[in-house]
């Protein structure tokens, strides 16, 4: 996978990891009011306009943060691709919720040590750069919108939720934890949801790395004052890449290992797939040449309590810093 720094200001200087490898240096220059403060800004300046609706959402949004634009094999790769729009409401009614899945070993959000979601910047729509300047990743663009339904009230939208969501980059490696990349911060990143339902995030199609099928790790929270502890989240879970979106994309050259490693792996096989997929494979349009969309619902039952999905200790996986260890989950 190549990354690059983007055009434009500078990145903030890195500042060595601590003694004791934790990210407690870095996370202290990147935070300035953090997550809470970035939320409950957005989210009065949505009231006082009148626009929690979708479309507005969006306009607001890009006001914030903006998106790059996207270009095929060996551009930038952040952008939207032309499709179908999702639909903003559920395509049925749901009487089983997501299954609960492990946040895996490099989850970022406090319950493994580093801690993203207290980095002022991580409320984002494009996630493919590192927050506040770094690296760029490189790879098929994909954009990613789920329809986060509230079981308790009838299946309806669950407005003002916020949902997390990382995955791996098309090496495998995931930010904050693998060698090479234990500085940057791309790939995660949060959205609030709107009066619609959804959140959409602008990414690249993660790689397979040895071990696990290819997959997306996020967790849905109530409300935006509990996104900062990991143990508020009231869903956490995995979306499988669908095989046949997976095997075209991984015959680009920037996923090196990715076919060989899927060739090892079957969604029967793979350690949280293999129960079944029925509610965890999204539906796709686009291509690699002007990218995938995925879309996908997520219905949520706030009635029961989560089973504990805390990332397991002392996971190590793919390129992770510490070496070694599980192939991850």
């Amino acid at each position: 996978m190549r990354v690059t720094t983007p055009p434009g200001p500078s990145p903030q200087p890195q500042p060595a990891r601590s003694r004791d490898g934790s990210w407690t240096a870095l996370t202290r220059t990147w935070r300035t009011k953090g997550l809470a403060f970035d939320l409950g800004t957005l989210l009065n300046r949505r009231r006082a306009l009148g626009i929690l609706g979708a479309g507005s959402g969006v306009m607001l949004l890009a006001a914030c943060g903006g998106n790059s634009t996207a270009g095929s094999q060996g551009g930038a790769t952040s952008s939207t691709p032309a499709s179908a729009s999702p639909s903003p409401t559920a395509t049925r009614t749901y009487s089983t919720e997501m299954p609960q899945e492990t946040a895996g070993p490099y989850p970022g959000d406090g319950s493994n040590g580093q801690d993203v979601l207290e980095v002022s910047g991580v409320e984002r729509r494009d996630i493919t750069t590192s927050i506040g300047g770094g690296a760029a990743v490189d790879g098929v663009a994909m954009t990613l919108t789920m329809n986060i339904v509230d079981m308790v009230e009838d299946n309806g939208p669950m407005t003002g939720a916020a949902v997390y969501v990382w995955h791996c980059d098309p090496d495998g490696n995931y930010s904050m934890y693998s060698d090479g990349v234990t500085q940057e911060t791309y790939l995660r990143g949060v959205q609030v949801v709107g009066k619609d339902g959804t959140v959409t995030f602008t990414s690249v199609v993660p790689g397979c790395y040895a071990g696990r099928w290819p997959h997306i790790h996020f967790e849905v929270f109530p409300d935006i004052g509990s996104i900062t502890d990991a143990g508020n989240a009231v869903l956490t879970s995995q979306i499988a890449i669908p095989q046949a979106m997976a095997t075209a994309v991984y015959k680009d050259s920037r996923y090196p290992d990715s076919a060989a490693n899927m060739s090892r792996v079957s969604l029967a096989s793979d350690n949280v797939f293999s129960d079944g997929t029925d509610m965890q494979l999204p539906r796709v349009t686009g291509g690699v040449s002007g990218g995938y969309t995925l879309t996908i619902d997520v219905p949520v039952d706030t009635s029961t309590a989560p089973q504990n999905a805390a990332a397991p200790g002392g996971g190590a996986g793919p390129g992770a810093a510490g070496g070694g260890g599980a192939p991850g989950q």
